[in-house]
């Protein structure tokens, strides 16, 4: 089993409601990018850590191997992106969210 870090910041919520990650698989300028490259290495029962505005906000358990997609609605997001990517099913949770600013201490 593997543990992945992902920075989700511009797709957190469609990927973790939808139960999926994806990326495209090459930059813009047709270079190869190591995170791209990254989702074939994904085995069912990996372990997905999702960041996102400064948090880990979910884990999640692959579900399954990366598949060629197109790239899933992200609304204004991702225009740059190709329309072909990695699509990796992902079984997520939500992390409770601890309450920000002091902690107090009895």
């Amino acid at each position: 089993m593997r543990y992945w870090w992902v920075n989700q910041n511009q797709t957190y919520r469609h990927e973790v409601q939808g139960g999926f990650l994806w990326s495209p698989k090459r930059k813009s300028d047709g270079g190869r990018n190591q995170f791209y490259d990254n989702m074939t290495l994904v085995q069912p029962g990996d372990v997905i850590l999702s960041f996102c505005d400064t948090e880990i906000k979910a884990v999640g358990v692959a579900q399954g191997v990366a598949k060629s997609a197109s790239k899933p609605a992200f609304g204004a997001v991702g225009d740059q992106w190709s329309d072909e990517g990695w699509y990796v099913p992902v079984e997520f949770a939500v992390v409770a969210q601890q309450a920000k600013g002091g902690s107090s201490h009895g």
